[in-house]
This record gives C-alpha cells, structure tokens and sequence, in this order.
C-alpha cells in the first residue's frame, strides 16, 4: 500500500501545481491556469466508470493477473503515457498547443482516476477490517511522498535543467515530466509482484457478448456527454456574452451558474440515452443493476434515505475549503514572489512531514476518541487555517510566516484526511467495494473541483485576502453536517 500510495500522489500535482508553474512560466494567463485544474474531474466522475472496471474482465490479462492487477496495469501504463504525451507540449510554442495540453492532462486525470478505484478497492478487499486504518495510513504516507516527488521533485529538475519564471526553458520543464513518468515504474513493479486480493466477493460471470453490449453502453453514454458538452460550447459562449451585457455586476456568477447547468444537462443526456439503450435490451438488464443501480440501493437501505443524504452531503462538502484553495495556491507563491526552490523545499517537502505528522496524529486521536469528533476538528483546523493565508497575504514574501502556515495548514490537513478515508471506508460494503468507495470519493472532489475552476476568476475580482476569508467561511456548514451525521448515525 505505500507504492502503490507513491503511484497514485504523482500524477495528481503533474494536473495542478507543477503543471500550473508551468502554465505560467510559459505566459498562460492565471484564470486559464486554474480552469486547468478541470483537467481532474475524472476523480469527479470516477463512480460513473467503477461498474466498468469491477465487472469487465481485460482480454488475455484477467486470466494472467487477476481483476485488479491487470487494470492497475492498464491505467498505470495510461499514466505513463499521458505524462510523456504533456512533456512532447510546449505550451508557449501554439495555441492549439494549450488545447493539445488539456487532452493530456484529460486523459492523465481520466487514468490516473482509473488507477485510485483499483487501488481503493485492493486496498479494502486485500485485507479484514480491523487492518483497514493501518492500510489508509500506509497508503495516505504513501501517497503523500508521490506528491512530494511530483511536486518538489519535478520543480528541483525543472530548475536544475534551467528553466525560470525570467527565463522560460520547454525542454527544462519537458525533461522533468519524462522523469515523472520514469517513477510510475515503481507502481508497475509493485503490480507485477504482488498477488490478487483475498476477499473480493464473487461476481456472476456473463458470456463475452453481453461484456461487449455492457461496454457499449458506457461508450455511447460517455460519447452522448462529450457531444453535449462540447457542441453547446458556442452556444453557452453566446448565452453568457447577452446575460454579460443585461448583468454586467453578476457577469462571474452567472458565468459559473451557466457553466454548471451544462454540466448537469450533458449527464442527464447520457443517463438518459444509456436507460434508452437498457429499454432497446442493447445490454443486459440485469448485468446494469447489478453494476450501477445494486451500489446505490445497498448504501441508501443500510442507512435510510434521512441519514444517507446527510452523508453525502457532509462528502460532498467535506474538503471543499481545502480543495477551492488548492488549486490557486502555486500561482500564490509565485505571484509573492517565492521561488521554485523555496516553494519546493518548504511548500512541498516541509508540507509533506508536517502532512505525515497530521496523519500519524490524526491516527492516534481517532483510535482513542473516534473517527466524528477527529472528523470535526480536522475540518475546523482546516478551515481556520486558511485565515493564515489572509495574513501571509498581507505580509509578502515572508519565508518564516510562510513556515508557521504551511506547518498549520499540513498539520490540519493531515488529521483531516486520516479521519476522512477512515470514516469513508467504514461506509463501504464489501460487495460493492470499488462503486461504492468511487461515489464517495467522487463526490468528495466535484463541488470543490467545480468552484475551483473559478478560483483565478474570483481572485481577480476580490484579491487573495477576501478569497482566503471566503474559503474559510465555505468551510463553516460542514461543521453542521458533521454534528447532524453523528447524531443519525448513533
């Protein structure tokens, strides 16, 4: 679980902080920088693929590996290679070559998401519940060293090879996602050594046909929402430009509303056209429910409707000061005027201890007082934390007030996320490990992702320090939520 940790926290800095330093080195305005953070919304919509990966068997591999290491394979190889397809992209060089950069980073996003449901589910099935904490541990340690090399490593090499925000070197910046990529190999080994997890529930197997009708079904449904979502471009362009012009004070609003009914009407247009394709019996009915509708039943009738839409909502809600502020906080550093070596020294290699140190803590705390009361106070020292970012705001570039906030900021976020994937993986039920863990996980990053697309935008209009106090103030329902959860669930 610690490799297989380290592999899945490398490619998730190379969609955001790193590919951010990048963006920017190479002239990108800071709100395209941040609308690249969608580049992630794979994590998002993972829950929407997990059925795929449970159910359908990879030719020749299934029968060499196993369910779980041949799609581990599969998505590290698609990693490996989306990662090399970014370091062949000069974002500077074109325009088209910015777009050619977001299908990369789309396709990193969409298999490295592909990676974390296997990974989830192995981790869950591999072992009994009482060594569960232990595994989220090891994993989260794991993980959080991955970002570390794909964070501090990939902008120390960047740096050696001679790139800088004065002085501009693609082949810098290209030579050190070549090395990103080379460090996937650990994941890979890891998969190839290991053996099948013990406790993966027995599925009914189906002919080779009705695989085939399943997997057309995804096809077409994905294929229904990238048509939508991207010929309505034009159309929403337009839709935006008049409302503008009507609401000129509401223009950000507005724009972030529209964006985010188009979302939605692409989804509700391709899980229309997939029960279209389940009433024309173009897959099997009952293969469908087992896969998608099975997950879902389970978890509302293990809970009641009342209490599980209490738990969704604190799931969806739960990182969202967190994340919102993630994704804007590089171009911060940068824009106060540190350092790569300095953003990666105490940013991404002090944050990292400090991180491992809030885990251990948060660890500790939980097994003595509970996952709810830890899941409280991560999520307030979460929130309060980022105050220090109206103060460092307000300071400059100060490396010692620096220190103090990424120290409380990591510390926080550490207890935080222990308590998090503990409670999350006691909401899972073994059946239905890798679609049930890949809705909460889902859903714990897509309001988050969603707004944090805006993150530059809003930062333009208010200035950091009234962005900062507003990530805070998001932060206050979950407190609320976190107190109506305890009381259901008691």
């Amino acid at each position: 679980m610690l490799f297989f940790g380290f592999s899945a926290g490398v490619p998730i800095l190379l969609i955001f902080s790193s590919l951010s330093l990048w963006l920017r080195e190479a002239g990108v305005s800071r709100s395209a920088v941040t609308f690249f953070s969608w580049a992630a919304l794979g994590y998002a919509f993972k829950f929407l693929w997990a059925p795929v990966i449970d159910s359908l068997p990879l030719p020749l591999l299934t029968r060499i590996l196993g369910r779980r290491r041949s799609w581990l394979l599969v998505a590290q190889l698609a990693v490996m290679l989306s990662i090399c397809l970014m370091a062949l992209t000069d974002p500077a060089a074109a325009d088209k070559n910015l777009i050619r950069m977001a299908l990369a980073a789309v396709m990193l996003g969409f298999s490295s998401a592909t990676q974390d449901i296997v990974i989830d589910a192995y981790r869950i099935e591999c072992a009994d519940e009482d060594l569960q904490a232990l595994l989220a541990s090891t994993y989260i340690a794991g993980y959080r060293i991955g970002m570390l090399v794909a964070g501090a490593g990939a902008l120390y090499l960047a740096s050696w090879f001679g790139t800088s925000k004065a002085a501009y070197s693609y082949v810098a910046w290209k030579y050190s996602y070549f090395a990103m990529a080379g460090v996937m190999l650990v994941g890979v080994a890891t998969t190839l050594i290991i053996d099948e997890p013990g406790n993966i529930v027995n599925q009914k197997e189906y002919q080779a046909r009705h695989y085939l009708r399943f997997l057309l079904l995804f096809l077409t449904s994905v294929s229904v929402f990238v048509a939508i979502f991207f010929l309505s471009g034009s159309t929403v362009v337009q839709l935006k430009q008049s409302i503008n012009a009507e609401f000129p004070g509401y223009a950000r609003f507005i724009a972030f509303a529209v964006e985010t009914v188009r979302l939605f009407l692409a989804i509700t247009c391709a899980l229309t056209a997939a029960y279209g394709l389940v009433l024309c019996k173009v897959a099997d009915r009952q293969m469908v429910k087992q896969t998608y509708i099975a997950p879902i039943v389970d978890f509302f009738k293990r809970y009641e409707i009342k209490t599980a839409l209490i738990l969704l909502s604190l799931i969806a809600f739960y990182r969202i000061s967190d994340i919102v502020l993630g994704v804007i906080s590089n171009v911060f550093y940068q824009d106060l005027g540190f350092s790569k070596p300095v953003i990666a020294s105490i940013i991404k290699t002090f944050g990292l201890f400090m991180t491992l140190a809030g885990g251990f803590i948060g660890g500790m705390l939980t097994l003595r007082y509970g996952v709810t009361k830890i899941l409280f106070a991560g999520a307030l020292l979460s929130s309060l934390t980022n105050l220090l970012f109206m103060g460092l705001a307000a300071v400059g570039n100060d490396i010692a007030f620096l220190t103090l906030v990424i120290a409380a900021d990591n510390l926080s976020a550490g207890i935080a996320t222990t308590a998090f994937v503990a409670f999350l993986s006691s909401l899972t039920n073994i059946s239905f490990t890798a679609m049930q863990y890949a809705i909460f996980s889902s859903l714990m990053i897509l309001l988050p992702k969603l707004i944090g697309g805006y993150s530059g935008t809003m930062v333009s209009a208010w200035g950091y320090q009234r962005f900062f106090l507003v990530t805070t103030l998001m932060g206050i329902p979950v407190l609320g939520l976190i107190w109506l959860a305890d009381k259901k669930l008691r």
